[in-house]
């Protein structure tokens, strides 16, 4: 796939995560013309109204809102719609609203748009990524769910905090289900090079300390939701650096949710591994070495998410689609 100017994006679902995305993105200038969709149309035409007068202070680009025949013609189509998790909530209680509207959505986008690039943010975002790809008949490479890239900058963040050292220094990955089976791979974690077990010794560094640390980045997604009910700023600043990624051809590696065929040993599932996203979306999934316990607890996750994803009903629907 190839980008020439003028760049255009759309968002499916105007809510807090989709705006706050929506804004971030033109204050970065990464698109030349951005489009709004969301069935509360006036919610829709008010954030439109709100970032048309924030482009002064910003980048030049046209913002509007539209329907779904917009995403054609879409570099990036970012999904943002459904319901949000609610505080004390599980991910699979979302699982069947969620999944339905991924169904409407995805057949319509890949008929109007078959060479542009998904995103997907909605929740649960493995089993959706998944289900997105199969029922869109697209390239795996074209379909890309946001993660557990949060939850990587977020562990990232508190492990820099706790050496004071720049969080951009350290180099750990969150991997497996975004959600409770999510799992930091420790064994290849750094800091300037330095295994960061290493790191530990030489300063002394309580190894049960790692752990807390895992506690208080998995804790913190949940702490947002109870306070404010979603962090919209972080996950609509980490879906712009994905978009950025993948307009700029940076081949950048992100821990995102892709659909594996093959890859650690699972296939027909999608679940967070280092990624490296280009101008094609997935230019290639990496495989990172891992150790016994690290291999038992993604397979693990890749056997729950497997489950929900036949929950949702989305192996039928591709049975079904194809017959």
């Amino acid at each position: 796939m190839s980008f020439i100017q003028p760049i255009k994006i759309a968002v499916v679902g105007a809510g807090s995560v989709g705006a706050s995305f929506a804004h971030t993105l033109l204050l970065r200038g990464l698109a030349s013309e951005l489009v709004l969709i969301d069935k509360d149309t006036e919610r829709a035409s008010g954030e439109v109204l709100d970032l048309q007068h924030t482009v002064p202070f910003a980048h030049h680009t046209e913002v509007r809102s539209g329907n779904m025949l917009d995403t054609a013609g879409a570099a990036i189509t970012v999904i943002c719609a459904g319901k949000r998790q609610k505080p004390g909530q599980s991910l699979s209680d979302l699982l069947a609203h969620n999944a339905s509207m991924i169904k409407e959505l995805i057949p319509q986008i890949a008929e109007l748009n078959p060479d542009g690039i998904i995103l997907i943010a909605t929740t649960p975002v493995d089993v959706l990524t998944y289900g997105a790809w199969k029922i869109s008949g697209l390239p795996r490479r074209q379909v890309i769910g946001t993660g557990n890239i949060l939850e990587t900058a977020r562990l990232r963040y508190l492990i820099g905090g706790h050496f004071r050292i720049d969080p951009r220094s350290v180099h750990a990955y969150i991997l497996g289900e975004n959600g409770e089976s999510a799992l930091p791979v420790w064994s290849s974690a750094s800091i300037g090079g330095m295994p960061i077990q290493e790191i530990c010794k030489t300063h002394g560094c309580d190894a049960n300390r790692l752990g807390e640390v895992f506690k208080a980045t998995r804790d913190g997604g949940a702490a947002i939701l109870e306070r404010k009910g979603s962090p919209n700023h972080s996950i609509a600043a980490a879906l712009v650096r994905m978009a950025e990624a993948i307009i700029r051809d940076e081949k950048t590696i992100f821990s995102v949710s892709s659909v594996l065929l093959g890859e650690y040993g699972m296939t027909d599932v999608a679940l967070s591994v280092p990624t490296v996203l280009s101008r094609e979306g997935v230019d290639r999934v990496l495989r990172v070495q891992l150790n016994d316990r690290e291999v038992a607890d993604l397979l693990y996750c890749g056997r729950k998410i497997h489950s929900s994803i036949h929950d949702a009903n989305f192996v039928v629907e591709r049975m079904l689609q194809a017959s």
